[in-house]
C-alpha cells in the first residue's frame, strides 16, 4: 500500500495547502517572462490545469494498468509505477528553481499516471497474493492506504510542517519518499500466484 493506493491519497490531498503559493509563483513567473502581470483569468486557467491534469494522468495510468500487469507481472508493474512518481517529484521539486510552472503541470500529469497505475495494480496484486480467508480484509487495505495518504498529505501541508511559501516545492516532491521505500522493499516480495500460473504457466512457481 505504501507505493500503491497511498500515492493516490497523498496526491489528492497534498495540492490543497500550497494553492495560494503556487498561484503567486505563476504570477511571478509570468511577470518575469513577459514583463506584464497576468490577469486573474489566466492565473485561474493555469491553476485549473495544475489541478485537473492529475485526473487525465490517472485515466492514462488506469488504462495501462491491465496491460502492464499481464505483460510484466503484478510485482514488476508495481515497481514500474515508481518511475512516473519519481519523475513527478523531480519536476515539481525543481519547478521553482527553474522558474517554470509548466514543470508543475507535467509533474502532476506524471503523478496522476502513478496514482492510476498504483491504485489498480495494488488491488490486483494484494487480492491475488492473499489467502482465501483473508482476501476481503486484504482488499480493504487499498481504502486504508488511500485514507492514510490523504491524512499524511493534509498533515504535511500544515504551516508548522511544509505548508509555507519557502517549502512548497518540497511538499510537492514528497511522493518520492514512498516511491523509494517501495523500490527498496518490493523486490523481496513474492509475485502473484495467479500471474505465475495463468500468464507464465509456471505451476511450480505458483505452488
Amino acid at each position: 500500500g505504501i507505493g500503491g493506493a497511498f500515492q493516490y491519497g497523498l496526491q489528492v490531498s497534498i495540492i490543497n495547502s500550497p494553492a495560494e503559493y503556487i498561484k503567486s509563483f505563476i504570477h511571478e513567473t509570468w511577470l518575469k517572462r513577459y514583463g506584464s502581470s497576468p490577469s486573474e483569468e489566466i492565473i485561474t486557467l493555469v491553476w485549473s490545469f495544475v489541478v485537473s491534469i492529475y485526473s487525465i494522468g490517472g485515466l492514462l495510468g488506469s488504462l495501462s494498468a491491465g496491460c502492464l500487469s499481464v505483460r510484466f507481472g503484478r510485482k514488476k508493474a508495481m515497481l514500474f509505477t515508481n518511475i512516473p512518481a519519481l519523475l513527478s517529484a523531480t519536476l515539481m521539486g525543481l519547478s521553482r528553481l527553474c522558474g517554470s510552472f509548466e514543470m508543475i503541470i507535467a509533474g502532476r500529469l506524471f503523478s496522476g499516471v502513478c496514482g492510476g497505475l498504483a491504485l489498480n495494480i495494488h488491488l490486483m496484486y494484494a487480492g491475488e497474493c492473499a489467502p482465501r480467508k483473508l482476501r476481503g480484509l486484504i482488499a480493504i487495505t487499498a481504502s486504508t492506504a488511500t485514507a492514510i495518504g490523504k491524512f499524511v498529505g493534509f498533515a504535511l501541508g500544515l504551516r508548522e510542517v511544509l505548508g509555507v511559501d519557502a517549502l512548497w516545492p518540497i511538499l510537492m516532491a514528497v511522493n518520492a519518499l514512498p516511491a523509494l521505500v517501495q523500490l527498496l522493499t518490493l523486490p523481496f516480495f513474492p509475485d502473484s500466484p495467479r500471474y505465475l500460473l495463468i500468464d507464465k504457466k509456471d505451476k511450480e512457481g505458483c505452488i
